[in-house]
């Protein structure tokens, strides 16, 4: 089973506020948790791997690549 990625970080909903940002990439990381967890169960190590990109960007105040947010963003569809 894969490691759980940045847990103690999505409890702490609050540090996602304080990093600044705009609304959209805010709405990203959300559906990339999402995302993860699903990728998780499936096991879909491709999409895991942009989902920790997408939230890492985010961390850092960077942006995501827009490959791996058009895979996070699409993958429910």
């Amino acid at each position: 089973m894969l490691p759980q990625f940045g847990t103690a970080i999505r409890k702490n909903k609050s540090l996602n506020a304080e990093t600044g940002g705009s609304a959209s990439e805010k709405a990203s990381v959300d559906v990339a948790w999402l995302v993860l967890e699903a990728a998780n169960d499936l096991g879909d190590h491709a999409a895991i791997e942009a989902c920790r990109r997408v939230i890492d960007a985010e961390l850092n105040g960077t942006a995501a690549g827009n490959a791996d947010l058009d895979l996070v963003l699409g993958y429910f569809r």
